[in-house]
């Protein structure tokens, strides 16, 4: 893989004959006194008149976790704690019940979608529910000792939660037995002859890898056997890293752009490109997705749709498509902050628009929300396909016989 940056030109050429010019400083920026007085104020106001002592660390964290609330869904302030859990998320292996979530909300977690083969997955969680208490004791996630760590714990123990999901009219109780999480973010299997079946529940720092093993493990089983289709199920894959999504892309296509980032500052806009040749030999495929198919699964599904190297099969997806740059602190601490859009190759934001599918199918579930519904969303960079309804979900081996059936009457762009 080779990432390489988009520089951007500012300026144009001077004629031949014209001497040359002193280049312009960059204007000076000012220090935003007022603003800063206006913050030190209310700062003093807090410590001295808030109804509970509060220490001076308390109170700027707040107001760093405020600022950052304020501008989009994803950028966040993470205390030392947290960042250590992202690394964890990422990593694979952690104690809890095994979902990847969003905290934004002070009274609610929203799951963004259970990983596959976890307690959270077991006991019925769903992409789009809302957690709205643990163990009967209301969510709040400006508390940094409560929620979502309290999801977390030692293995063996319950974690009873209230949960509201779309098209419910009373609060569901789903009870959630924590363990040790180790996420395989790829599994594979031969559906019939000839017809492979990968499943990427997650994009970590070991799923390229493991998704060539898991093709090698399937050559094995049958030897003698030629591919004939390949399904590549992203259903309620949350997304994760972007160069785990490269590396998979990179089994299906020859040289060629995968995804790119545009932002403002030239450093955060880049281009990440597969490798010469590709694994599957023109193999047709088909990639099935659904609303909560987000980041990471929304580039692999944009890079192989726009390359016309597979049919994208099922509902919009999620829409998730910033960049966020973790910066570490000093004392610890973290934040994270968006600095740029992901584009596929034809240059298609995938910011609050998603993928649409080629095949469209009928759900069996909603998701509450998706990046379009959440408050402050950047906006999308296009407005292609409007009308294809979004929050779609679907569960269930049902819809890999309906793609497999489309598969097998080459019902694809290979």
């Amino acid at each position: 893989m080779r990432v390489c940056a988009v520089m951007l030109l500012l300026g144009a050429a001077l004629p031949l004959a014209a001497a040359p010019e002193k280049p312009k400083s960059p204007p000076a920026r000012t220090v935003p006194v007022d603003e800063i007085r206006r913050f030190t104020q209310v700062f003093e106001a807090v410590r001295e008149s808030y109804v509970d002592a509060l220490t001076d660390e308390e109170i700027m964290r707040a107001g760093l976790r405020g600022l950052l609330l304020d501008i989009d869904p994803h950028s966040s302030y993470l205390s030392a704690k947290q960042a250590r859990d992202f690394e964890d998320l990422n990593e694979g292996g952690y104690a809890g019940i095994g979902i990847e979530s969003d905290e934004r909300d002070p009274t609610r977690i929203r799951v963004v979608a259970p990983f596959d083969d976890t307690p959270a997955q077991r006991a019925g969680l769903r992409a789009g529910d809302f957690i709205t208490a643990i163990n009967g004791i209301p969510v709040n996630n400006e508390d940094s000792s409560a929620s979502p760590e309290r999801l977390r714990g030692k293995p063996g123990t319950k974690a009873v939660l209230t949960v509201l999901r779309q098209g419910e009219k009373s609060p569901l109780t789903i009870t959630v037995i924590r363990e040790v999480i180790s996420i395989q973010s790829v599994k594979a299997r031969w559906l019939e002859p000839g017809y492979a079946y990968f499943r990427i529940s997650a994009f970590q720092g070991d799923t390229g890898l493991e998704f060539r093993r898991q093709w090698q493990n399937l050559q094995s089983s049958a030897a003698g056997v030629k591919a004939k289709g390949i399904l590549l199920d992203l259903r309620s894959n949350p997304g994760g890293l972007v160069n785990a999504a490269v590396e998979v892309a990179d089994a299906f296509l020859p040289e060629a752009v995968v995804v790119s980032t545009k932002g403002r500052n030239a450093l955060a806009s880049s281009v990440y490109y597969s490798k010469p040749g590709e694994q599957f030999d023109g193999v047709p495929v088909l990639v099935l997705i659904d609303a909560g198919s987000a980041s990471a699964s929304e580039i692999l599904a944009g890079a192989l749709q726009d390359h016309k190297r597979a049919t994208i099969i099922g509902s919009r997806s999620f829409g998730k498509g910033s960049v966020q740059n973790i910066i570490r602190l000093d004392n610890g601490d973290a934040f994270k902050i968006t600095t740029a859009r992901y584009y596929t190759p034809n240059d298609r934001s995938i910011q609050a628009q998603g993928i649409v599918p080629d095949i469209l199918l009928s759900g069996n579930a909603r998701a509450e929300m998706t990046e379009r519904d959440l408050p402050k969303h950047i906006k999308a960079g296009t407005t292609e396909d409007a009308d294809a309804e979004s929050g779609v979900v679907l569960m269930g081996e049902t819809y890999i016989d309906k793609a497999l059936a489309y598969l097998k009457q080459g019902k694809t762009k290979s």
